[in-house]
């Protein structure tokens, strides 16, 4: 009870509709002729329906106009037109209802026995409710972020081993449920595009990507299924945070990379202007001096002393240029003395 059945009519999944006066009109019937795959596939069916509705003693007419005319039944009007045997109210009735009725199977007449008989109920195992789990498209959207940032994450900073290995399985499973699932390509595309241009944005702080890269992931997450409806269908709830959250970690990121950008080198050549050092021994317009504990060579434009305390203004490779500290105080006071 409460159920149908009929619309038979076979159609083209993902195919596309007939352009507007691309068929012409029959000559006898006065209906559209329709082109030869569409007429091959119904006639196919209306054999089909036909030959087992005379197998099974069903009515074969009202089978062909639910191919071609794509009609349905209710359940108590397939009854009255004798398309269906009975109508159960559950599987007990079911049972009780079938018992002694006679089929052919393999062509020979059996008569079936199944009143009583006790019914075995298989749950799915761990493993296929974890299946189905994976393959709801929110959380196949959200595997695959998880396994594109964990990758990242390795790649920018090697030897941390977890992100990689949880990125990876995150991005391989989620990639086994969009392959399960009908996605559109172009929206999975803006997708990753989108991820692609916050994670430069993080890099490259700049506001059009930053922006852009966050419309495109809402556009493409909005467009990533081809099919709508129950179980088909991204919730808004998943993508509106996931990109919040994604554009938030590119602009913190951004503003931590300005940030260290605008303060002074630590490390490196560049961290070692201005530095202090002490000269060890000088001849000419080179010398070594101790910097940092460790013993440099270095050059000068201007006469030095061992022993004289001097500060860094540039590196090249290996040799630091180098002046006497307080070089123009000390040389004018030199200069009064003397006179």
């Amino acid at each position: 009870p409460g159920t149908n059945l009929g619309a038979a009519t076979p159609v083209e999944i993902g195919g596309l509709p007939s352009l507007p006066g691309g068929e012409k009109d029959d000559k006898d019937t006065g209906k559209p002729a329709g082109d030869p795959m569409r007429a091959k596939a119904t006639n196919d069916a209306v054999a089909l329906i036909r030959s087992l509705a005379e197998l099974r003693g069903r009515n074969g007419d009202w089978g062909e106009k639910a191919v071609r005319e794509a009609a349905s039944l209710s359940a108590s009007a397939a009854l009255q037109q004798h398309v269906i045997d009975f109508v159960a109210r559950d599987t007990a009735e079911l049972l009780q209802l079938a018992d002694g009725r006679t089929v052919d199977v393999a062509g020979k007449k059996e008569v079936l026995a199944t009143k009583g008989l006790a019914v075995e109920v298989l749950d799915p195992g761990w493993f296929i409710r974890l299946l189905a789990v994976i393959t709801d498209p929110n959380v196949a959207v959200l595997l695959m972020l998880i396994g594109f940032y964990g990758i990242v994450f390795e790649v920018t900073s090697p030897g941390a081993v977890a992100p990689g290995v949880i990125g990876a399985i995150c991005l391989v499973l989620g990639l086994y449920a969009l392959d399960l699932l009908p996605i559109n390509y172009t929206g999975l595309a803006l997708m990753l595009l989108g991820v692609a241009f916050l994670i430069v944005e993080a890099f490259s702080p700049t506001v059009v990507l930053g922006v852009g890269g966050a419309a495109a992931f809402l556009l493409g997450a909005a467009m990533l299924l081809k099919v709508e409806g129950p179980g088909f269908a991204i919730s808004w709830a998943v993508i509106g945070p996931a990109a919040a959250l994604t554009l938030g970690l590119a602009l913190l990121a951004g503003s931590y990379l300005w940030a260290a950008r605008r303060n002074p080198p630590r490390v490196g050549g560049g961290a070692m202007h201005g530095l202090s050092v002490d000269v060890l021994d000088w001849e000419g317009g080179e010398g070594h001096v101790l910097a940092l504990g460790e013993r440099w060579r270095a050059k000068a434009e201007e006469p030095i002393a061992p022993g004289d305390r001097a500060e860094v203004t540039a590196v090249s490779d290996l040799v630091l240029t180098v002046r006497r500290r307080g070089a123009g105080h000390n040389g004018a006071g030199n200069d009064g003395a003397k006179r």
